[in-house]
């Protein structure tokens, strides 16, 4: 059988068994398979892997192998510049959006908080969140590494962490996000921007204790949902200072 060296780098040995993280290792395989066909069957999602070396040349999914190549893949390279080389998914979106499987509720409304377009329903299946993903140009996040190995999914990460604060750094890191922040713009429940609104314009609308305490109102643009630094305000700002402060020294 013909065989190849593979060295897969970063993040991406995540997604292989511990014997072949972080090193080279032979694998094996039959007939002529393209490159994507067998990292993918080595259990990395093609959305995660932004460059492909084999024998030094940078070469597209569609490359096939017959035998004896020596191959390094590499993760998105969201934070370095390989221009002139073969890119294998679109240009970086450096207007990053997003959409989150059904398991990461919590992180969507935490990169709302920071500002991020993030799609999120408890109800879209893998299928749905592929197709929105394609046609909105998103950033797929889950937790499902077989939803990343969809044909239709070009970008996409697996989120490692199962804590949702974890999750949040995970992302912002990856992606290179920290130095984007723009806190409380976005509706946390349904991902509108949020607009400024004046107290006397809402103000029939508030609970009396809120009205009485509370001067400063936003006001989503697509639910009408009103926010103001209420009970949760401390716990959120201070969620949002600790991606401040973990960059850009924490986020190398």
């Amino acid at each position: 059988m013909p065989e190849v060296e593979f060295r897969f780098y970063e993040e991406l040995n995540d997604f292989l068994p511990e014997r072949r993280r972080k090193g080279s290792f032979v694998h094996r395989f039959d007939g002529t398979p393209s490159v994507k066909d067998v990292i993918e069957s080595l259990g990395v999602p093609h959305a995660e892997v932004d460059l492909v070396l084999v024998d030094g040349q940078s070469v597209g999914f569609d490359r096939r192998l017959s035998g004896g190549e020596r191959i390094a893949v590499y993760p998105v390279f969201e934070r370095l510049d390989i221009s002139g080389l073969t890119r294998l998914r679109p240009e970086p979106l450096r207007e990053s959006r997003f959409i989150a499987d059904v398991h990461l509720g919590r992180l969507a409304r935490y990169l709302r908080l920071l500002g991020f377009d993030t799609s999120y329903r408890n109800d879209l299946d893998d299928e749905e969140i592929a197709t929105r993903a394609r046609s909105e140009r998103r950033i797929v996040l889950t937790r499902d590494r077989g939803l990343l190995k969809r044909k239709t999914v070009t970008r996409g990460h697996w989120v490692r962490a199962t804590n949702a604060g974890e999750q949040l750094h995970e992302v912002v890191r990856a992606f290179d996000l920290a130095k984007s922040v723009d806190p409380f713009t976005r509706c946390l429940v349904c991902n509108g921007r949020l607009q400024f609104v004046a107290k006397r314009e809402v103000a029939e609308l508030l609970p009396e204790e809120t009205r009485e305490h509370f001067d400063t109102f936003l006001r989503c643009v697509d639910c009408a949902r009103l926010f103001w630094p209420g009970a949760h305000y401390s716990r959120l700002s201070a969620l949002v200072e600790s991606v401040k402060e973990r960059a850009p020294d924490a986020y190398p």
